[in-house]
């Protein structure tokens, strides 16, 4: 799994990028998660030792020393996956935010009966290019043809990165491993031709899913696709991320509103749209909050008028100072003029 945030965010993930996690444990029967990724152990100790306590699941961190692409990385940590002699895995890349309906995959999964299953979405045809794009039967739902970005428009169904394999799937991994091994050892090439671009070959642990594993197995009856109607997005720059955590927000409005901030000014504060307040935050009931175009998450902090600067408030992409002493604002200040005295 890719992380969404830079570990000095870590703490944020709960709320605002973890649904991949929170996903994962509506799986039936799930025994282990695993976090593969490239970051060093130590930022995500911490993390991983929550989620695990929260969800109440085994939450294990592998690192990888290397690169090995999407499938060898897999393959990479095969021992450690493979302890629990599990019957399915789950793949998923969490710099995707979508709903992860991967009990509906994994029913859909059964129903096929092939090695793989992938997540599709189906987007406009400006933008398929911009991501691994598959055409599939209409009613078996097989993969019959997969390409990584091309040049030329192929399909509007996109490969969301989301994935259920059988323990197969390592099979088929270490099989693109031993042919690149077999043709490094039958290749014959002067010192000057090995040196050109066109003649390096990858190394033989690097394996990626979408060009070596999807698009050759394509058509034959090895990998399905289960298409979700919900929202999906990926999430490679800042910006995109913001707009993500507002999907994740407009979501919880409908399956668990519990999660989201309330309140008419009354007893509380006035809040309006999909506001999310951590527990350990302490709003003044005179604060007005709302999202405007971001979405607002509010982190160990208080809204009123403020006196000096102390903690911190993550607004977007954006980090503010904000006090922690408050008193009850003028009758005459608005939210807007405290914005301004912050300078924010």
């Amino acid at each position: 799994m890719e992380p969404l945030f830079v570990p000095h965010l870590v703490d944020m993930v709960d709320y605002i990028s973890c649904d991949p996690i929170s996903a994962s444990k509506r799986i039936p029967n799930l025994a282990q998660i695993y976090l593969i990724v490239f970051y060093e152990e130590r930022e995500f100790a911490l993390f991983v030792s929550l989620i695990s306590n929260e969800l109440k699941v085994p939450v294990r961190y592998l690192r990888e020393d290397k690169p090995h692409g999407s499938a060898g990385g897999l393959y990479n940590f095969r021992n450690f996956i493979m302890e629990d002699d599990p019957s399915h895995i789950f793949l998923l890349n969490c710099d995707v935010c979508c709903s992860f309906p991967l009990s509906q995959m994994l029913e859909g999964h059964k129903s096929y009966g092939g090695l793989g299953t992938i997540l599709v979405n189906k987007v406009s045809p400006e933008l398929a290019s911009q991501f691994g794009e598959l055409v599939a039967r209409p009613v078996t739902n097989e993969l019959l043809h997969y390409t990584e970005k091309p040049e030329n428009f192929v399909s509007d169904r996109i490969n969301c990165g989301v994935y259920v394999f059988t323990p197969e799937i390592f099979t088929a991994i270490q099989g693109v491993s031993t042919q690149r091994k077999e043709r490094a050892t039958l290749r014959r090439v002067t010192s000057f031709e090995a040196l050109q671009p066109a003649n390096r070959n990858l190394p033989t642990d690097f394996v990626r899913l979408d060009q070596d594993i999807l698009s050759p197995l394509a058509g034959k009856k090895q990998f399905y696709v289960y298409e979700t109607m919900d929202f999906w997005e990926q999430i490679k720059t800042p910006g995109m991320s913001l707009k993500s955590s507002g999907l994740y927000l407009a979501q919880y409005r409908i399956i668990s509103p519990n999660l989201l901030a309330s309140g008419d000014g009354s007893k509380n504060a006035t809040i309006s749209g999909d506001v999310c307040i951590h527990p350990s935050a302490k709003v003044h009931p005179t604060a007005k909050v709302a999202p405007s175009r971001k979405p607002w998450f509010i982190f160990g902090i208080v809204l009123g008028c403020w006196r000096q600067a102390a903690w911190s408030v993550i607004h977007g992409s954006y980090k503010f100072r904000v006090p922690t002493i408050v008193a009850p604002p003028p009758a005459a200040a608005s939210f807007a003029a405290c914005r301004r005295q912050l300078r924010l």
